[in-house]
Order: structure tokens, then C-alpha cells, then sequence
């Protein structure tokens, strides 16, 4: 599945680099306020940051595709470790009862300009689990699935060389790779400054 959907990706940013009329590349970083949600979770949001590159592929005045490939973090912390670790033998936890998730996400996002410096940006996001606590269980058994599939919207600023930008995050799949007894959701709301070159 994770290798369908990843093809699709790419087949659509060539698909948009093709017919594109105006390609621009760039560097963005940024801050997230991240959750997962779920009963065995914090119902409030942590602190983290991500970071990366995008294009920007203009395919007339109004309309374009934006890809992009970013580094981010998930920090959450849980709020009943019997509940996350129900049926897991040897848990074990990191000193601050914190969880934290690396994620490479690639986002291909519709682009519409509003008119002005302003743009709205909607689409699809998959991001790939590339590190996770290894405090989290002893006995080599997972917690969260490898993968995650989200729904991304914002909006951004266009300067001549600057970008300003806020977008959420929606996870759209169960991310809970114990049991199917709790649903785990992903959810970010991020803002940050890109650097067009």
C-alpha cells in the first residue's frame, strides 16, 4: 500500500512539473504544534518543529502544484500507560513520559492564488515513521505504524524571496500498530518561514 501511494505521489509531481509554466524551488522551517489523538493520549497539543524543501510549479496565473519533502516531529505525551500498553509485556518509557516520532512527509499540495501575495494550499500528505523512542517497548514489538496518510490545508504569504506560511494537518489513518482497541490520529497545526531561491 505504502509503495502505491508513494508512486502516485511521484507520478503527480511529474504530472504538475510537466505542464508547469513557472517552477520555483525553495527551503522552509518551521514550528508544530502537534497531538495524537486518542484515549491514551494528552488531549493538548506539544511543541515541535519541522523542516525541508518545496517547489512551487505554476501551471497558469491562478492555479499550481506545491511538492514538498519535510522533516517533522510528533511529540505527545501519554495519559494512561496502562491503557497504551494494555497486553505489552517489559514497557518501558524515556525520563519525561514523552513520546517522540520522526516522520519524512511529503505533502503534494494544490496551489490557488487568491489574488495578491496570498495563496491557499489543500492535499494529500504521506509521511514515513523514520524514528521512533526506542524507550518505548523492550520485547521488540511496535507501537506505531510505519506510515501515515493526512489531509493537509492552509494558506501563504508571497514575498518576492519570502514565504509565510500556516497550515493543519488532519490524520486520515489509525497510526495505533498495538491493537485496534484505540484509534491513534496525527494532527499539526504548523507555521514557518520559507526561503525561495
Amino acid at each position: 500500500m505504502k509503495k502505491v501511494i508513494l508512486s502516485a505521489l511521484f507520478l503527480l509531481s511529474l504530472a504538475g512539473i510537466s505542464q508547469a509554466q513557472g517552477v520555483r524551488a525553495g527551503l522552509k522551517a518551521g514550528a508544530s504544534l502537534n497531538k495524537i489523538s486518542g484515549q491514551s493520549f494528552n488531549d493538548g497539543f506539544d511543541l515541535s518543529y519541522h523542516f525541508g524543501g518545496f517547489l512551487e510549479l505554476d501551471l497558469n496565473k491562478k492555479w499550481g502544484i506545491q511538492p514538498e519533502l519535510l522533516w517533522s516531529q510528533t511529540a505527545s505525551k501519554p495519559s494512561n500507560f496502562q491503557t497504551l500498553y494494555a497486553g505489552v509485556t517489559n514497557p518501558s518509557f524515556n525520563s519525561n513520559n514523552q513520546i517522540k516520532l520522526d516522520y519524512l512527509s511529503i505533502p503534494i499540495l494544490l496551489r490557488y492564488n487568491v489574488g495578491g501575495i496570498l495563496t491557499l494550499n489543500a492535499g494529500p500528505q504521506y509521511s514515513i515513521l523514520i524514528k521512533k523512542d526506542n524507550t518505548l517497548l523492550q520485547n521488540g514489538q511496535s507501537a506505531f505504524k510505519s506510515g501515515d496518510f493526512a489531509f493537509v490545508a492552509g494558506a501563504q504569504l508571497n514575498f518576492k524571496f519570502l514565504r509565510i506560511y500556516g497550515r493543519y494537518n488532519i490524520g486520515l489513518q489509525n497510526i495505533n500498530d498495538i491493537d485496534n482497541k484505540d484509534k491513534w490520529t496525527n494532527q499539526q497545526i504548523q507555521a514557518g518561514l520559507g526561503f525561495r531561491f
